[in-house]
Parts: structure tokens; C-alpha cells; sequence
């Protein structure tokens, strides 16, 4: 195990007080959306790494590791944890994990404190060294109440202590009078009971103490550490037959709590954007939900106001997510409900806003209405978008895009996936005569996917390298190589300047230059295909359930979205 040598507690303290804090409370949240761990896989050198991390959702605690070596010959890896806040001279020593089968090594690490975090791995072995840094959000996102069997055990046991602890006192203040071999005196007697109430006293006020220490603390983890979410306000204004979203920071409270405070003019640009939204169609009367997807990327106003042209999306509820990085590694999902407005077609009443009006404030922008999900009378375990070919002998599933193109899912284990599985999701373009259609960069990567629980309490918006922020890695690898043992932000005004003028000057390069830029800006996230007409993602998923997932890819200057439908259900015993 690792504690963070910041603290001089005992090891023994810290055990203890994780243990009973992960006790004491209930969950209640979920970080990312439902999808609170981290599965990275990239190339290092001559290794080939698949990363799991699992975080504690109670912190202080343990995150677990495993790292899989698909290709590279290893023979030692290390993990320690490394705070943006702390950098590398505040962080401890390397942990050596343990290796537990072929090719897989896992280790526990502690993580002290909440706050933007990463775990550094240092690989050894004859292919040489290489170190690897995944971003990992130290947040405490759970509450836990003791079990009640617990609260009596540890009750009984508690007041057991106490009586032996107040006869110890008495007997001490009793005994210690008598000499060896002389008979005890009459008065023996109250000087026991006398030691004993003093003793009750003490240790009575000890526990209240205690008590009082242990309230405040547990006031203070659910009011100050518990993460919570940076609520936003979303809205939608039409305007010459454009719709405008608008998604505004919601800074209530941001001065008297400090848990509320986010860094918002100190936001980082994740491959060319400041914030991804995502909208999907909830089901309505008129919808059964989740047919219409849009990846808009809003355009900054101020410092709390983001803006965006809604392109020809039908009216109805959507659920919104929207990403953001802060310069500290800090990723974070802002989630809202909008109500978009149906505009009528051209020609159906004088004046009328037209949908096909709309023109999408970014280049980059991309949208789709697809068939709603849903699951065949007779095939519930066999969503309708999925398992309709087989492809090399393994269930498989295609789609048609806009292009005339297909999209095939490849090398799916199984019709019905497990939770909890790791998977590399594949996926394969083909043009109308069946051949390999070439893909080209979108937002200097292979493609995007992005995976929904069809309930919405899980999502999560992958890259090719994993489920973790390109612009948070970035970020806190700068940070390992600053000497310095604490960061001072830049004047707020300037860096906030500063990346407007970034993302205005990619909006006028062209494609193959912003490519190159946003590129040369992530090393180490290139992630190459052997063929280029194919894009996977890992991941595993967290629950149980209905998925739908959106994969994004660029053609011929076109992003074009697939979706697929699966199940998931919890492992067979």
C-alpha cells in the first residue's frame, strides 16, 4: 500500500479511519455519469499497455490497478500517485505491483486527498523504460451507512472496553494502597468506586469529545468533499429560424462554499474544444427516445455563457451532457434536461421558421436521427440495431451511414455482453461496394464514440486511447515535469485570452494543418489502426442494461454517425 508521505499518520490511522469512514455512509452519486473508472490503452515505447483503474469513491482510500502488457516484454512495473497540487516532490515513492497471471500485473495505491490526481506508471523490462501517466479525479462520490450488524458489533464491543477500562481505573486506585501481605483496608471500597467514577468522567468526556470531532468531520465530508457536479442552466432561444442553445454556469453559492467553486476562466481545450455537448432525445409522447443524437462544441461568450446553433434536430426533451477540462486535469460532465422547440417545415404557414435554415455555429459539428431504441416483440436480449450479421464467425452489427457507406462492429465476444468485462469495441468502414473506406482524422484522432445506458445514469465519451480526457493528461504530465512543489495560476484574464485566440486561429486553418496542430499538441495519443479504414475504443460497462452507442468517424471531409444498440447483463456464477 501507498499513503501519500505528506502525512505522518500511521498507516494503522489511515486504515482504520478509511474503514470506518467507508462505513458510515450511502451512495448516493457517481462520478462520470456512472462510469467512474479509467481504462486507457496506448502505445509506450515497444509496450503495448490495456490500464484499468478503479478509484475509491470514498476518500481517503484505495484505487485499484491492473495493467495488461498485449505486447512487450516486462519486468517490473511501478504505480504511485502524483497531485496536481503537491507535482511530482510532493508525491511518494513508486509501488511495485504485483504481477497475478500472464501478462497482468495489479496493485493497490492510496489516494489521500481529493483533487485532480494521476497515477504514474514506470515500466521496466528488456524493451526498455517508459512511464505512462493516466488522470485519475480523486473525489469522494459516495455516502455509506453502517450496516447494522456492524453498529451493534462494534457497539457491544465498545461498551465491553469501557467497563473494563473504568474496573482497570478503580481497581488501580484501590489497589495500589494495600501492601503486599497486610489485609485491605475498610475504606478500600470507596476508593475503588471513587476511581471509578472518576474514571467514567474522563472517559465520558473523552467519547463526547470524540464525538463531537467525528460529527464535524462527517459534516465536513458531506458538505465540502462529497463532489458534486457544477450545475448548469441550459435554455433554448429561436431567432430567424435559428435555434440558439445556451449553456450558462451556475455560480449560486460559489462564494461562501468553496466545494462549489470551479476555476471556469482556467478552462483547457480537450483536441481543439472547449466544451463537447452532447444531446439525446428523451422518450416522449411522440418519441420513443433516443433516436436524435447531436456532438456540438458551444462557442464561448463569457466566462460563465456558452453558445451553440442547434442544427435540424426535432422538437422534444433532450438530456444534455457537456465536457470540460480545467487547467489542473480536472475533467468534468455538467449534465442538464432542454426543451428544444419544433420548428415547421418551409411553406406551411406564412412567415414560418424553417429547419433547414440552420447552419451549425462549428465546423465540426455533427447530428443524426436515427431509429428509435428499442427491443423486437420476442428478442429482448437482442436489441434491433444489433447482432444482424457474422462477421469472421463472431456476432456482429452494421449500419448504413450517410454516404452510402457501411459501418460494421466487429469482433463482438458475444450477442449479450457482461458488466464489468473489458472490451475493445471495434469497428469497420466499408464503402457501397464492400471495399475499405479510408477514414481521416476527426478532431485529430481516429473517431469518437459516445456510450448511453438507455435510462441516461451511465455515459461516457471515448477515444481510441481510452476513457480519459487528452487535454487532463496533458495537463498533469506538464505538471510531473514542474520542479516546483506548488502551481501559481496565471493572471485569469490572460490565459483566458489566451486559448480564445487558439481556438479562433484552429477555426481558420485547414483541415490537414488543424489535424497536425491538435497532434502535435497530444503526444503519445496516436493510436493507429493496422488498416485505416477501422477505429476501436475500450471500455467496459459498469451496470447492467440497455446501451446505445454513437460511433463518430470522418470521411471525405463528412463526420458520419453510426449507432448500435446491445445488452448487457451481469455476469453468469
Amino acid at each position: 500500500m501507498i499513503y501519500n508521505r505528506n502525512y505522518n499518520w500511521p498507516k494503522e490511522f489511515l486504515f482504520l479511519y478509511a474503514f470506518l469512514l467507508a462505513l458510515t455512509y450511502s451512495p448516493v452519486v457517481s462520478a462520470h455519469v456512472g462510469s467512474s473508472g479509467v481504462i486507457v490503452q496506448k502505445q509506450a515505447g515497444k509496450y503495448q499497455l490495456l490500464i484499468s483503474i478503479k478509484p475509491p469513491d470514498v476518500v481517503p482510500g484505495t484505487a485499484s490497478v491492473t495493467v495488461f502488457v498485449e505486447n512487450g516484454r516486462v519486468s517490473s512495473i511501478g504505480a504511485r500517485p502524483i497531485y496536481f497540487r503537491s507535482g511530482d516532490k510532493g508525491a511518494p515513492t513508486h509501488d511495485i505491483l504485483t504481477p497475478t497471471g500472464q501478462n497482468r500485473y495489479e496493485g493497490d495505491l492510496w489516494l489521500m486527498d481529493s483533487g485532480s490526481s494521476s497515477i504514474e506508471l514506470s515500466i521496466d523490462g528488456p524493451d526498455g523504460k517508459q512511464q505512462v501517466v493516466v488522470p485519475v479525479m480523486a473525489v469522494a462520490t459516495a455516502l455509506r451507512e453502517m450496516p447494522e450488524g456492524t453498529g451493534f458489533g462494534l457497539a457491544a464491543m465498545g461498551l465491553l472496553l469501557v467497563v473494563m477500562l473504568i474496573t482497570i481505573i478503580g481497581a488501580s486506585n484501590a489497589d495500589g494502597i494495600v501492601a503486599p501481605g497486610q489485609a485491605p483496608p475498610a475504606k478500600i471500597g470507596r476508593r475503588r468506586l471513587a476511581g471509578m467514577s472518576v474514571g467514567l468522567v474522563v472517559i465520558v468526556l473523552i467519547l463526547a469529545g470524540w464525538r463531537s470531532w467525528w460529527n464535524s468531520t462527517a459534516e465536513d465530508y458531506r458538505n465540502v468533499q462529497l463532489y458534486r457536479p457544477t450545475p448548469i442552466r441550459s435554455s433554448i432561444q429561436v431567432a430567424d429560424a435559428q435555434r440558439q442553445l445556451t449553456i450558462q454556469f451556475d455560480t449560486t453559492g460559489f462564494g461562501k462554499d468553496r466545494q462549489k467553486r470551479r476555476p471556469l476562466s482556467y478552462l483547457l481545450p480537450d483536441h481543439g474544444k472547449l466544451m463537447h455537448a452532447f444531446l439525446v432525445r428523451m422518450p416522449g409522447p411522440s418519441s420513443a427516445g433516443l433516436d436524435a443524437f447531436a456532438h456540438l462544441h458551444p462557442n464561448r461568450r463569457d466566462t460563465l455563457t456558452y453558445e451553440a446553433t442547434l442544427p435540424a434536430l426535432p422538437g422534444g426533451r433532450y438530456l444534455l451532457y457537456a465536457d470540460v477540462v480545467y487547467r489542473s486535469g480536472f475533467a468534468e460532465t455538467l449534465t442538464d434536461t432542454v426543451d428544444v422547440p419544433a420548428l415547421k417545415t418551409a411553406g406551411s404557414l406564412p412567415g414560418a421558421k424553417v429547419a433547414s435554415a440552420a447552419k451549425p455555429s462549428d465546423i465540426d459539428d455533427s447530428w443524426l436521427v436515427a431509429e428509435p431504441m428499442g427491443v423486437k416483440a420476442g428478442a429482448e436480449n437482442v436489441p434491433h440495431l444489433d447482432n444482424d450479421m457474422v462477421v469472421c464467425g463472431k456476432p456482429g452489427a452494421s449500419v448504413k451511414l450517410a454516404d452510402g457507406s457501411t459501418m460494421l462492429w466487429m469482433d463482438k465476444q458475444s450477442q449479450v455482453l457482461e458488466v464489468g468485462k473489458l472490451y475493445t469495441l471495434k469497428f469497420a468502414v466499408a464503402d457501397a461496394q464492400g471495399k475499405a473506406a479510408p477514414l481521416e482524422p476527426y478532431l485529430g484522432m481516429g473517431g469518437h464514440a459516445v456510450i448511453l445506458r438507455s435510462d441516461g445514469t451511465v455515459y461516457i465519451h471515448l477515444h481510441p486511447v481510452g476513457t480519459y480526457s487528452m487535454a487532463a493528461e496533458g495537463s498533469l504530465v506538464g505538471r510531473i515535469a514542474d520542479t516546483a512543489r506548488t502551481f501559481h495560476y496565471p493572471n485569469a484574464v490572460q490565459f483566458r485570452d489566451s486559448i480564445d485566440t487558439y481556438i479562433a486561429k484552429l477555426k481558420t486553418m485547414p483541415e490537414v494543418e488543424k489535424n497536425k496542430l491538435l497532434a502535435a499538441a497530444i503526444p503519445g495519443m496516436s493510436h493507429q489502426m493496422k488498416t485505416n479504414n477501422m477505429v476501436e475504443f475500450p471500455y467496459a460497462f459498469p451496470r447492467a442494461g440497455h446501451y446505445r452507442i454513437w460511433v463518430q468517424v470522418k470521411r471525405n471531409g463528412q463526420v458520419l454517425t453510426g449507432v448500435f444498440d446491445t445488452q448487457v447483463n451481469e455476469p453468469l456464477l
